[in-house]
């Protein structure tokens, strides 16, 4: 879809990224996104040994309970909280804050030990998703 990946953490209950994209609006690629892993996501707890699996569904089905265009489980949160990254510097202190997610929650002593995030990438090591890297 075009999306262009420069950073990324997923954090238990949130998800930072530094994206662009040339091709297609912005917000259809994250109403995309969200749609088809919200799927994923359903599909996953129904395949794994889940523990929470039944608490988990019945919260994604009353979080979509009153909306009519939710069929069945609302996992994401609406919208999202774009920030325009317009100078470098803004870009840094971004970059920095979303690889230090997982350190300031105390997962992990140092960001690139966290699988879930590009900072693997950023310290010279291969992460779980292709990062185009910020100089």
């Amino acid at each position: 879809k075009g999306l262009e990946i420069f950073a990324w953490c997923l954090m238990p209950s949130h998800l930072h990224m530094i994206i662009s994209t040339k091709e297609k609006s912005l917000s259809g690629i994250l109403r995309d996104f969200k749609k088809h892993t919200s799927r994923k996501i359903v599909q996953e707890i129904e395949n794994i040994n889940e523990s929470r699996r039944t608490w988990l569904k019945r919260a994604f089905i009353n979080a979509g309970k009153d909306l009519k265009r939710i069929s069945k489980y609302k996992v994401w949160q609406d919208g999202n909280h774009p920030i325009l990254l317009y100078n470098h510097k803004l870009l840094r202190e971004k970059l920095d804050y979303l690889h230090q997610n997982p350190v300031e929650a105390e997962f992990v002593d140092e960001p690139e030990y966290y699988w879930y995030s590009s900072a693997r990438d950023y310290s010279g090591n291969k992460g779980l998703i292709e990062v185009e890297l910020i100089d």
